[in-house]
């Protein structure tokens, strides 16, 4: 155990020292305007966040795949759709009304009392969540599945600009990057494993990816809905930055504190709702021995642990940090782009859910596809996404001129690249947009737009960057698909035409 934990500590630290070395490099010059005290306290956190995301993906190891694993397992194996079908959808709902990320952004949102946002979000992806065990169940493609939702996901966009609600747009495609947040995405990547492990079949591997894909296209079609109920004036009048939250108080002591406390809340009734239904399904279905129960147990106190500290040190020192650094760069908008896509490089390393994806992703598909690979991928396409966020904010315009044609670009892709690598892309996509692109990356776009266009243009420029964090991926790993495709075919037409150009006494004759 204890060699673990210190596995996982390595990889922390190595995963976070890129953040922590940019942070402190621009303190160096005078383009952070950081004092002593919000530089120390980025320090402390940053140990902290180390330490909180060490336990969490310890735990997650020992509890949450597990957890989903048996959940996706005992219910396929009952063969009752009946308990499966409704299961799937109440634990869908469940784990996102719990997760944090999603509290953070609907909290910020005055206008919309913000258990309205939280169930009209629940209420989507669980639906989704439904209809990827659907897919699973009966075998359908996914490619297929996407391109129609997608498709209707545009039209509803369409349909709230052309009403004049388009201030809505960024805050409705957020949405879908937050409900796969470090809870929910452990937990749902591990049910499609255990479901497709359960049904088996040739698409074994490609049926192991996917739910995630589709649990992020549900919040965004029911927040466009609900964007298309509410009142123009609604819209126009949202509140959505509070300077008091970007702010670090002088009693350091205290606001760790009071974090703590919060974030010990959240993510107990988080994981609280998940060992609920755990426990409802493991009296009526899974039966399972005491001592997996009690290996569980260890884990889910472990993932306790390291998401409130992972949590509590975000929410005191990077989100602050984050804010005062995108006001700052913006006095160089060359440089804010420049930082921008750097930050996009290295954050998506020390998301939590990201670590759990890759491993699953490397031994799904026997090494084919490496932890290495998938990393570097994830990073350009993080790089990519931050930088054109920024730009957008300098040159204010609207998110569709990106998410139109980089969603028509994925999906396209998806034609052209084998079926497993487009399942996993668009798993990435929503495991990209973790808790760290909530509190630092997004503050690092509210302070870059409050000085580049104003407070009141928030909504529109500042929101939708954890969209562009949740797209790329789609691209960026599928273009990885594609390159593996044109390397194999250029090899065998190489080995081909050597064997067609032999000599013929290099050729053994076995008769």
């Amino acid at each position: 155990m204890v060699r673990t934990l210190l596995v996982k500590l390595r990889e922390s630290v190595f995963s976070v020292l890129p953040v922590m070395a940019i942070v402190l490099l621009l303190c160096c010059t005078p383009l952070a305007g950081l004092n002593g005290r919000e530089i120390a306290t980025f320090c402390i956190s940053a140990v902290l966040f180390i330490v909180g995301i060490s336990l969490f993906n310890y735990g997650a190891d020992l509890a949450m795949s597990p957890m989903g694993d048996y959940i996706g397992t005992g219910l396929t194996k009952t063969r009752k759709m009946s308990v499966l079908l409704p299961s799937v959808f109440a634990m869908g709902v469940l784990i996102t009304v719990a997760e944090p990320d999603l509290s953070v952004l609907a909290n910020q949102i005055s206008q919309i009392p913000s258990y309205i946002l939280i169930i009209s979000v629940g209420v989507g992806t669980g639906l989704f969540l439904l209809l990827g065990v659907m897919r699973i169940v009966f075998k359908k493609q996914l490619s297929g599945m996407l391109m129609f939702f997608y498709m209707l996901l545009f039209s509803f966009a369409a349909l709230l600009f052309e009403s004049g609600k388009g201030d809505f747009l960024p805050l409705s495609f957020d949405s879908g990057g937050v409900t796969t947040g470090p809870i929910t995405a452990p937990f749902i990547m591990a049910i499609g494993a255990g479901i497709a492990a359960t049904l088996g079949g040739k698409d074994t591997s490609e049926n192991s990816f996917g739910l995630l894909a589709l649990s992020s296209v549900g919040p965004v079609l029911t927040v466009l809905i609900l964007g298309l109920t509410l009142n123009k004036g609604d819209i126009s009048g949202m509140q959505v930055f509070d300077p008091t939250k970007y702010v670090i108080a002088d009693n350091v002591a205290m606001s760790y504190l009071s974090a703590m406390w919060r974030v010990t809340k959240e993510v107990g009734l988080a994981l609280g709702l998940i060992v609920v239904f755990f426990a409802v399904l493991q009296i009526t279905c899974l039966k399972l021995p005491r001592i997996k129960l009690a290996k569980l147990a260890i884990g889910l106190t472990y993932t306790f642990v390291g998401l409130v500290v992972f949590l509590t040190s975000v929410s005191v020192g990077f989100l602050p940090v984050g804010f005062k650094l995108g006001q700052s760069l913006a006095q160089q908008p060359a440089a804010l782009i420049a930082v921008g896509v750097v930050l996009g490089a290295v954050v998506v390393l020390a998301e939590p859910a990201i670590h759990v994806l890759n491993r699953q992703v490397e031994e799904v598909t026997n090494r084919v596809i490496t932890k290495r690979a998938m990393l570097i991928a994830l990073s350009v396409g993080e790089g990519i996404a931050i930088g054109l966020s920024v730009l957008r904010i300098y040159l204010d315009f609207s998110l569709l001129y990106y998410i139109i044609p980089g969603y028509l670009l994925s999906l396209g892709l998806s034609f052209f690249v084998p079926r497993i690598y487009t399942a996993i892309a668009f798993d990435s996509g929503g495991v990209a947009s973790g808790p760290l692109t909530s509190t630092f990356i997004l503050p690092f776009a509210i302070g870059a737009c409050c000085v580049l266009q104003g407070e009141n243009k928030v909504l529109t420029d500042a929101f939708g960057v954890v969209a562009m964090v949740a797209m790329t991926p789609l691209i960026t790993i599928q273009v990885l698909g594609f390159r593996a495709i044109m390397t194999r075919n250029i090899r065998n037409k190489i080995a081909q035409k050597r064997i067609l150009s032999a000599d013929d006494d290099q050729i053994i004759n076995f008769m």
